[in-house]
């Protein structure tokens, strides 16, 4: 029970979790083999006990031999009781039956009941998950082993009139001129539906960027019953049952997790903002090929600022440019950051400079971090230009792409130098911290590299037309 399954499942009734589109295609022998599973059967202690920690009920036998837990159980599967050892008095352990046996569990209590990872609020709660967790891996452990096997991923037929629907749906923002063509089949669960298919609609968007993007799954404790989007199989247990993507929604087993495709496609509705996003999650999300902060305040910038002395040296007032980013959260595309808002250009230059300060990610990622200041080490220019080429080429889509962009921008603010007195070499001071950072947070690190750092900046914007 320690190492109690990646899944479960709430006895309770299906709750909006589960209400979810789910075609005929999930297997329930798992399902099955829970609602058999043994039911915890507490063996109450007829005597007061002294000294009772708090937390536990009258469940807890006090000091008792493993001998005499195991009379106490009377080969009643399922039955449970609290004891306090022998050998290490302050510890305790619940002594369980089952498959005939008794088996011993060193118990913890933080605020929550645990024997392993999962933190359950009551022991009732823990015993009824442990015992469903060792009732599914004694009867289905080979089955379980071939789970990942013959995934439903990749097989998603059953799908095409949602998908068609949520096409659609989706395509809405970018023409707006479809609204006349959406008929009552939209009011139909189409919001209900599962990632799954959701990730097939998308997937088979005409307008989608095709960048890569990993899941990002967490723990998740699931409502109502629940079945792996992977292998279609149930995800069984109380608590913590699976894992969901948080930018996608996706839920699968922990174990079939290891086997889903980095082909994450973010909702919209799952991410909360733009800024300290994650770049390549953001634009998924949005559908562009770069995030929105960048064209937006790049095309401003171009339209009115080229000429402005100081360009992205000179800073805005802080509290505007939170103003900006505030807008960008709050209204995404719709931002407004014209110059009858922000009539100085030096708050839009800072909040494109903020945007890449708060990237979890750099643009220039920290992966690569450590090839491109060896690339500026070199001393030769041609075959440094050739390195840093090479190393370019391993940044994700979405980061090349927007390193791409800036660059171009930034190509044509040196080609106002005589107006805004920036050239390649001072926009690499200013860019360099910006959009490269060592992967360990260290200050002498980061000193020792600045000037690598500028350089990089500087030989990207010289050399933009060649290297991208």
């Amino acid at each position: 029970m320690a190492a109690s399954s990646n899944s479960s499942l709430s006895g309770s009734s299906v709750s909006s979790d589960a209400e979810e589109y789910q075609p005929p295609i999930w297997k329930s022998y798992l399902y099955q083999l829970q609602q058999e599973a043994p039911r915890p059967k507490r063996i109450i202690c007829p005597r007061e006990v002294e000294n009772r920690p708090k937390y536990y009920g009258r469940e807890f036998h006090g000091i008792i031999s493993r001998e005499q837990a195991d009379e106490l159980l009377g080969g009643v599967e399922g039955a449970y009781i609290l004891r306090e050892s022998q050998r290490q008095p302050g510890c305790y352990t619940l002594a369980l039956r089952f498959g005939n046996q008794t088996l011993n569990y060193r118990l913890f209590h933080d605020g929550k009941h645990f024997v392993g990872e999962k933190r359950f609020e009551s022991i009732h709660d823990l015993v009824t998950d442990g015992l469903i967790t060792l009732y599914i891996e004694t009867k289905a452990a080979e089955y379980i082993a071939k789970m990942t096997t013959n995934p439903i991923y990749e097989h998603i037929g059953y799908a095409t009139l949602l998908r068609e629907k949520v096409s659609r749906r989706l395509s809405r923002s970018k023409n707006e001129s479809r609204k006349a063509n959406v008929t009552s089949e939209e009011h139909t669960p189409v919001e209900k539906i599962s990632s799954l298919v959701r990730r097939a609609a998308l997937t088979h968007n005409d307008n989608h960027f095709n960048y890569e993007k990993t899941h990002n799954f967490k723990v998740h404790t699931f409502r109502g019953p629940h079945w792996c989007e992977y292998c279609a199989n149930f995800m069984w247990g109380l608590i913590a049952q699976g894992v969901r993507c948080s930018d996608c929604g996706l839920n699968v087993h922990k174990q079939c997790s290891k086997h889903v495709p980095n082909d994450c496609q973010p909702d919209l509705k799952r991410i909360k903002k733009v800024y300290c996003c994650d770049l390549t999650t953001l634009v998924k999300a949005h559908n562009t090929q770069r995030p929105m902060v960048v064209d937006i305040c790049i095309r401003e910038i171009e339209a009115r600022g080229l000429k402005s002395e100081g360009l992205y040296r000179v800073s805005g007032f802080t509290e505007h440019i939170e103003d900006v980013k505030m807008a960008f959260d709050r209204d995404g595309e719709k931002a407004d950051i014209s110059a009858n808002i922000y009539p100085d250009i030096n708050i839009i230059t800072g909040a494109l400079k903020l945007y890449f300060r708060d990237l979890p990610i750099p643009v220039i990622t920290y992966d690569t971090y450590s090839k491109f200041i060896e690339a500026a080490k070199i001393s030769n220019a041609d075959e440094r230009l050739e390195a840093v080429h090479e190393v370019l080429m391993l940044l994700p889509p979405a980061h090349y792409e927007t390193l791409r962009y800036l660059m171009i921008h930034l190509k044509k603010v040196t080609m106002n130098e005589k107006d805004n007195f920036m050239n390649a070499e001072n926009l690499g001071i200013v860019f360099g911290p910006t959009l490269m950072r060592p992967p360990e947070d260290s200050t002498l690190t980061t000193l020792h590299d600045m000037r690598y750092q500028k350089l990089i900046v500087q030989i990207l914007i010289e050399n933009e037309d060649v290297l991208f």
